[in-house]
């Protein structure tokens, strides 16, 4: 078994969570943060009015995976949901209970601040990430993601 630590994101180590972001990113074959997201990240994350958390796992001192969070509303529970942005964890460190750690603290955290659920999506071809949601007990729910870009 291995030791994990999850830290709360800092200026400290910034550069460590937007490599894992870029992980993340060539993962699912997506354009990474460039340099003003980076900014707009750091920003949004520890400036005066945050709008998202993120924590990082580390194993030997190295940081291998990542959860950011953020908070919504439903009004049919008139509680606040804990909206999982990302979760992720280097290829070389997955099934070692890293990615079951940072859902652990998001479950953790929903429960401390009075959520009535957690939320997430995920992506229909990424079959391991489905296996590890189910496996902790989420269901896939029959809705549409709709977006739109401004």
């Amino acid at each position: 078994m291995i030791e994990i630590r999850i830290e709360r994101l800092n200026e400290r180590n910034f550069d460590e969570f937007t490599a894992l972001v870029e992980a993340l990113a060539e993962y699912e074959h997506l354009a990474p943060p460039d340099d003003a997201a980076r900014e707009r990240l750091l920003a949004d994350a520890l400036g005066e009015h945050p709008r998202y958390e993120a924590f990082i796992a580390r194993t030997d001192g190295r940081a291998v995976g990542y959860a950011t969070i953020l908070f919504t509303y439903s009004t049919f529970l008139a509680r606040p949901t804990l909206y999982l942005e990302d979760i992720f964890v280097l290829e070389a460190y997955r099934g070692k209970g890293i990615g079951k750690a940072l859902f652990d603290l998001c479950r953790s955290l929903a429960e401390e601040r009075g959520c009535g659920r957690i939320e997430w999506m995920v992506l229909t071809w990424n079959d391991p990430a489905i296996r590890f949601y189910e496996k902790c007990g989420g269901e896939r729910l029959d809705w549409y993601t709709y977006r739109l870009t401004v």
